[in-house]
């Protein structure tokens, strides 16, 4: 009997070790607060973003070779009414307009993707590389740095080269380490002397388990239970590789920074005095986020997913874990490979237990014995997963904060969409939602979250994947029915620019006048398109 005490009092100490190693985070403090009016730090980064597939078009011009995305939306019933990125907002036509839309806004940054079979038709290097594609995105840069604005590159925004897919099996195979590599370093020789910030993936999350595990996105594969896991392995050993590539070819002659973006939403305890809750709502964030941070931090996956996806692979009768194991040379090669974190961010979910028996099939889902649940009074203006909880953002950049030795973050993504059959360019409730998320990262800040740059998702209405054009996540208006995708102003552009203007938030007087004036000059603009478009 004693033994069995003394075993149990040693394992609380070292858990007590382990805990105060690091900072840790306090799930049971959730202070919502009311608004804070103040100003961000000197220097802070204003930006937008989009991404090459969402918005380029000239899926098949200038020597453009096939992405996953192409073959994938010209697959009937994939995509919303069978929509695709063909055209998207030709946005490969209309730099110059595009560019000008920046300048009225007034940013300091633009955050896009480099399109790999753009740049290399087949994915293969050696086989041949389009110089038309390079020769855009070098008009691309020039013309955003004539104009003052930083560009932020993000090297992969889910257009796998369809060769790649087709030849390898795509992200299943660990072949996609070197040739993203070889890709990296292409982007970094012709490009890297004007760009400072690299990306390497954008949301590795969704291309691992909507790619491999769903099949809601491209490729389209459902190999539940194995495929996200696997993907994901080779996406955060080709990310290691790439930020190794940079730190030893080239970080002395361009003096850049190479980061990774990943998305997070928060997961918040339905019951924050239960601990079983508590548990649920990290493992919740460790199995979204912390499934690349940690590896990219700390050298391996959080220990939770160990234990979890571990034990339901011996439940089911397999001899080895259904996620994949980093040999010890691997943990040390892949830890430290981030000079800053992207953070995407949308929305939160509350949490609470729930096991799934093992018998039911393996999934990424089921392996976290959790349920997702969301808040009926939570505004939900457009995609159905998107609802808008400011006080959950904050909480995610505290976490990140204890969890990853305070790292320097850029907001990659944040902002909401609409799902309107008419043309609304009075989006208040996306104003409502810039102001409280953007308020929210500012009291992060004075919690002393390191966050140096905001992206506003995104510039334009584009394509948005599975969701074809149904669902709108831009500051301007695309009139996608018009062959020259016009785009118009909505309101949040007046509130985001005064925001960027002021730096902040100056009085409450103030910011309400702001409202106010956006939505005036977005009325006289919503009667005038509405005249010329809908009959």
């Amino acid at each position: 009997m004693l033994s069995g005490c003394a075993g149990r009092v040693c394992h609380v100490l070292v858990l007590v070790l382990c805990l105060s190693a690091a900072e840790d985070f306090d799930w049971t403090k959730n202070d919502r607060g009311s608004f804070y009016y103040g100003t961000f730090p000197t220097g802070f980064s204003w930006g937008a973003g989009s991404s090459a597939y969402q918005t380029e078009g000239a899926w098949d011009k200038d020597g453009k070779g096939l992405s996953i995305w192409d073959v994938f939306s010209h697959k009937k019933g994939k995509v919303f009414l069978n929509d695709t990125g063909d055209y998207a907002c030709e946005g490969y036509y209309k730099l110059k307009d595009d560019i000008s839309l920046l300048k009225e806004l007034n940013l300091n940054h633009y955050r896009f993707s480099v399109s790999w079979p753009r740049v290399i038709p087949t994915g293969i290097r050696s086989d041949h590389v389009n110089e038309k594609g390079i020769k855009y995105y070098d008009t691309l840069i020039d013309q955003l740095l004539e104009n003052k604005i930083t560009p932020i590159v993000t090297l992969y925004h889910w257009d796998l080269p369809q060769v790649l897919q087709e030849k390898y099996g795509g992200w299943q195979n660990i072949s996609m380490v070197n040739y993203f590599n070889d890709f990296a370093s292409l982007c970094f020789e012709r490009f890297g002397n004007r760009v400072k910030h690299w990306i390497t993936f954008n949301n590795p999350w969704s291309v691992a388990v909507e790619g491999y595990e769903t099949g809601e996105h491209a490729p389209g594969l459902k190999l539940r239970g194995t495929g996200a896991y696997r993907a994901a392995h080779h996406i955060i050993k080709a990310h290691a590789k790439v930020w190794h590539t940079y730190d030893n070819q080239w970080r002395n002659k361009q003096n850049g920074m190479v980061g990774i973006s990943l998305s997070g939403d928060w997961g918040e305890p339905v019951d924050i005095t239960n601990l079983k809750d508590i548990e649920a709502a990290e493992r919740y964030v460790q199995f979204y986020l912390g499934w690349f941070a940690t590896p990219i931090f700390h050298g391996d996956y959080p220990q939770v997913m160990k234990d979890f996806v571990g034990r339901k692979s011996a439940q089911q009768g397999l001899g080895t874990s259904r996620l994949p194991t980093f040999s010890s040379q691997e943990k040390s090669y892949i830890k430290g490979t981030c000079d800053f974190l992207g953070v995407g961010h949308f929305t939160t979910r509350y949490i609470t237990q729930k096991t799934y028996p093992p018998g039911r099939g393996s999934t990424y889902f089921a392996d976290r014995d959790l349920v997702e649940l969301v808040d009926p009074r939570w505004p939900d203006p457009g995609s159905e997963w998107l609802y808008s909880v400011p006080w959950g953002f904050r909480r995610l950049l505290n976490f990140v904060k204890t969890q990853y030795g305070n790292p320097v973050i850029y907001i990659t993504e944040n902002g909401v969409s609409e799902k309107m059959k008419c043309t609304e360019l009075c989006d208040d409730w996306r104003i409502q939602y810039y102001k409280d998320y953007i308020n929210e990262m500012l009291k992060a800040i004075r919690d002393g979250v390191n966050v140096k740059g905001y992206t506003a998702w995104s510039l334009l209405d584009k394509f948005e994947w599975d969701e074809g054009f149904s669902e709108r996540f831009g500051l301007y208006y695309v009139d996608f029915k018009n062959k020259n995708k016009p785009r118009y102003p909505k309101a949040s552009v007046q509130f985001y620019k005064r925001i960027i203007n002021f730096n902040g938030f100056p009085n409450q007087r103030e910011v309400e006048n702001w409202k106010r004036k956006a939505t005036e000059t977005c009325s006289s603009s919503n009667q005038l398109l509405a005249a010329g478009y809908y009959h």
